[in-house]
């Protein structure tokens, strides 16, 4: 699965599940599968766009974890921090989006898969990665 963090200032997009599919109403990041021949960063291009209509300019790949779901469903997930983007988020598939502060990600029931990211933006680990500068090559 990939996924991308969009920011505005200290408030976060996070999407609602509409209520006629799995884990109705529960709470997530944009993005979804990779499929088949893509790559994580190709995949999260598509699932943007189909999701928000946005095309994503810039990311980097933030947040990476290996999650097990109930019934023996192991997902990985990689979240991007998206830096950059063309459009103004406009949702496309879900019950609704939402410009959520950081502070209080925790009180959405998200999906399982989602917490360990929840924690780690409720402990400003995303301000982290962000002021960290790669090497000179």
């Amino acid at each position: 699965m990939a996924a991308g963090i969009l920011s505005r200032g200290n408030r976060f997009l996070v999407c609602q599940r509409r209520g006629d599919g799995p884990f109705p109403h529960k709470w997530e990041f944009p993005g979804g599968k990779i499929e088949a021949g893509e790559g994580a960063r190709a995949a999260l291009d598509r699932e943007l766009k189909e999701e928000l209509n946005v095309t994503v300019a810039e990311a980097r790949e933030v947040f990476r974890h290996v999650h097990d779901y109930p019934g023996g469903t192991r997902v990985e997930l990689v979240f991007f921090e998206v830096l950059s983007c063309e459009g103004n988020p406009r949702n496309q598939v879900f019950e609704r989006i939402e410009w959520v502060a950081a502070g209080t990600l925790e009180e959405l029931d998200f999906l399982e898969g989602d917490r360990p990211l929840v924690r780690a933006l409720r402990d400003g680990a995303l301000k982290r990665f962000s002021e960290r500068r790669e090497e000179p090559r």
